[in-house]
């Protein structure tokens, strides 16, 4: 079987582990399961995420945050390749409509749910439910960002190539493909796949350093560079600064328009921060 078959084997064993106990735990409560993200709409690899959604029966119950962190912490115990990719959306009807609170179901992965999750268990449920608006899928996926990449040590990665291409292979191409699948999402409302969102960043930034390196970290997700690797030291210098550039630039006036100067005036920090 080649690499990328038992790859995608593996996660579909996570999956399937994660679902069979979620079933054990709600019963009759578990309405559905679905498949997210790679695994839903293709480009598995190696550095993914296991995305796991579970429609539970309303109303939701106070034990059922501590049911999927024993689900969980269950799944990462088995020790099952992948096993600790696992990531768990949850939620209930009413909370994915906004109805109701409680449960975890981000905008982006809601659109995900809704556009493109592939039923692994129970009744389809996706068409009772609304899409986000893109002023939501915005500023969550601004706050992610800030959260995820405007830290101190990875903007010290994103100044240094060398220390960048010393990375994981996961923080390697997460660094350098996040910001051009919010650019994605927040230009076309739709799904960051990682695939799709290349293509469109490539499309709009031809024969530019940025254009070069996304490509290569399309790349790297199935085979990484070597940490010594001259090539990609010089591809992440000349286009990841570029690249953040532009991520910052388009969503600051996003955010302003959306009526969140805050989130604008930390994207211009974050801004003079890469610049320092």
């Amino acid at each position: 079987m080649a690499e990328a078959d038992l790859t995608q084997s593996a996660g579909e064993n996570v999956l399937a582990a994660a679902v069979e106990l979620a079933r054990q735990m709600w019963g009759d409560r578990l309405l559905a399961a679905y498949a997210l993200g790679s695994l839903a709409h293709g480009g598995f690899s190696a550095v993914s995420d296991i995305d796991v959604a579970l429609v539970l029966d309303d109303p939701l119950l106070a034990t059922d945050d501590d049911r999927v962190t024993e689900l969980t912490t269950s799944i990462n115990a088995s020790k099952k390749p992948f096993a600790d990719r696992l990531s768990v959306f949850w939620g209930s009807s009413l909370s994915l409509s906004g109805a109701a609170s409680g449960g975890r179901f981000p905008p982006l992965d809601r659109l995900d749910l809704k556009k493109y999750g592939r039923l692994l268990m129970g009744r389809d449920v996706r068409k009772h439910l609304a899409l986000p608006t893109q002023r939501e899928l915005v500023v969550a996926g601004a706050e992610l960002a800030l959260r995820r990449l405007a830290t101190d040590e990875v903007i010290g990665k994103l100044k240094s190539p060398e220390a960048l291409a010393r990375a994981d292979q996961k923080t390697l191409t997460r660094l350098i493909l996040w910001p051009v699948r919010f650019m994605f999402t927040a230009r076309t409302g739709d799904v960051g796949r990682n695939d799709a969102a290349v293509e469109h960043f490539a499309a709009a930034n031809k024969a530019s350093a940025s254009c070069d390196l996304v490509r290569l970290a399309l790349t790297w997700r199935d085979v990484g560079p070597a940490s010594s690797d001259k090539s990609a030291i010089s591809a992440i210098a000349a286009g990841v600064l570029p690249l953040y550039h532009e991520f910052l630039s388009d969503h600051e006036p996003r955010l302003r328009e959306f009526a969140r100067p805050d989130l604008a005036e930390s994207f211009n920090e974050w801004r003079q921060r890469l610049s320092a």
